[in-house]
């Protein structure tokens, strides 16, 4: 996912569209929590007005996250639609974008695999759940804790209060 000017400069009479699979599965590297990652689909349009180049995206994978309650692999599907500007570093900006959203560049070249990268690392969210039939396999209590409905806890007698509940009964 790397093209020249020259290669791109064919975008200035008529759009120039592109797809391609990527392996992104150095994101691993990036993000310990991501277990596995498939190959990403990228399908493309690129357009060159003046000195800013505009790569319209559509961006679709699935990660492999491990579920914040059991640690079972849950498959996240990514399928994202974005807009990437790119802009030479030495020429003066005259596009009506925010700064904030241009990527300067210097050379001849430009690759789309960070941005690519960065863009599936955003969408990465901070807690996975697995479906309910998964949530079965974690284990119902350990050492000093286990699982109890609001019900349950609410029916618990604190075991320090315990004998102040025997002070209310009638013999």
């Amino acid at each position: 996912m790397k093209w020249s000017l020259q290669q791109l400069s064919v975008a200035k009479r008529k759009p120039f569209t592109f797809e391609e699979e990527i392996d992104v599965s150095s994101l691993k590297e990036l993000n310990q929590d991501i277990r596995s990652v498939s190959p990403f689909h990228v399908k493309g349009e690129v357009n060159y007005t003046g000195s800013m180049i505009t790569f319209q995206l559509k961006i679709k994978g699935e990660l492999i996250l491990p579920c914040v309650r059991t640690l079972a692999d849950v498959k996240f599907p990514i399928d994202l639609q974005v807009v990437e500007h790119f802009h030479p570093t030495n020429d003066y900006v005259t596009a009506d974008v925010d700064q904030d959203e241009i990527h300067f560049f210097e050379g001849e070249t430009i690759d789309l695999i960070p941005v690519i990268k960065e863009r599936i690392l955003l969408e990465i969210p901070i807690q996975v759940y697995a479906e309910i039939e998964a949530e079965r396999l974690a284990p119902p209590a350990g050492k000093d804790w286990g699982i109890v409905t609001e019900e349950e806890h609410n029916n618990r007698v604190d075991p320090r209060l315990a004998d102040l509940a025997k002070f209310f009964e009638k013999e």
